[in-house]
């Protein structure tokens, strides 16, 4: 007879995966040449995410999907559609909610006009968004007590955006302040600039005083807040040349708040990890740049006092423990 004591049970549970970036071509290598991506075989690996999910004993709550779910090479071959099409019907298998972030590759393949309202957009009907109507940010509450803020790290960009408005103006007149390059997704030599490139963006600060806001009203109530976005904020947890490029504003507005437990984000496709102010920083592994015969998804289990993330393949176990 086991007398062993039984472990409690979580409060819930989700999911989280990051950079799929699937399109129906050959394998290549990342901009430097330096790391394999493995375009077919992402869809694969989203395939084993799911199975294993929908067959867990404790089934996930809900999914975060971190990111560039299908890759910018599907824009020059006509595919962004199909492409999409083809993900999204995997998703559509998982039986629970499905919150999607947008990364770069979301815009290197359609609008932010595009976007807003298509089945990427997980925002409709959530409780509290920002009033701008296209800063693609919401929060949503999985169990009481708990909090989760998607936020949208290129509401400052040259992506997705026409080149004509002011909007994008704005983010040129920015971007060069610190990149003198021709080619702006090449990053400036400086490693404290290294950040400025058309492959990040930023977050405005209509966006930051709604965030503040909605971190206060959680500090009053002693929730417990974890914000998801696309691109990481802390320079623990990934190279400067994948920071947002106003990090040290939202860390700013992190470390005031006393509910953020968390902050998750993908872009890097490698793991990072930092625990600052007692918020803990986890940059996911990503999906694109894992090989065929292994996995990079983690489910995270909530409790009161703090979340266990079970990585698979690529993915570190951790334990992000409440202060």
């Amino acid at each position: 007879m086991d007398l062993s004591p039984r472990q409690p049970a979580p409060l819930f549970t989700f999911g989280v995966i990051a950079d799929i970036q699937y399109a129906d071509i050959d394998d290549g290598f990342n901009f430097s040449r330096t790391r394999k991506r493995y375009y077919r075989s992402s869809l694969k690996l989203l395939q084993n995410a799911l199975e294993s999910w929908s067959d867990s004993a404790v089934k996930p709550d809900f999914i975060l999907q971190l990111g560039d779910v299908i890759d910018g090479f599907n824009k020059p071959n006509g595919a962004s559609q199909r492409a999409l099409d083809t993900v999204m019907r995997e998703f559509a298998s998982c039986p629970v909610k499905v919150h999607h972030v947008w990364g770069n590759h979301e815009f290197y393949n359609f609008s932010r006009s595009q976007l807003m309202g298509s089945s990427l957009d997980s925002s409709l009907n959530a409780d509290w968004r920002p009033k701008q109507g296209d800063i693609y940010a919401y929060k949503f509450s999985p169990f009481p007590g708990f909090v989760f803020v998607v936020l949208d790290a290129y509401d400052v960009s040259l992506l997705g955006i026409p080149e004509s408005s002011e909007r994008y103006n704005k983010a040129m007149n920015l971007i060069k302040l610190h990149n003198n390059n021709k080619d702006l997704n090449c990053p400036p030599e400086l490693q404290c600039h290294s950040r400025f490139t058309m492959f990040n963006g930023g977050f405005s600060q209509e966006q930051l005083d709604w965030l503040d806001s909605l971190l206060s009203v959680a500090d009053e109530k002693q929730e417990k807040v974890t914000l998801v976005s696309h691109i990481p904020v802390h320079p623990g947890t990934t190279d400067y040349v994948c920071l947002a490029w106003n990090h040290e504003e939202l860390l700013a507005i992190i470390r005031s708040h006393s509910c953020v437990v968390c902050y998750m984000a993908g872009h890097a496709h490698d793991g990072g990890y930092c625990l600052d102010t007692g918020a803990h920083h986890l940059t996911l592994d990503g999906v694109i740049e894992t090989r065929p015969d292994s996995d990079a998804y983690a489910t995270v289990s909530v409790y009161p006092d703090r979340m266990e993330l079970t990585g698979s393949g690529r993915v570190m176990d951790r334990v992000f423990l409440f202060s």
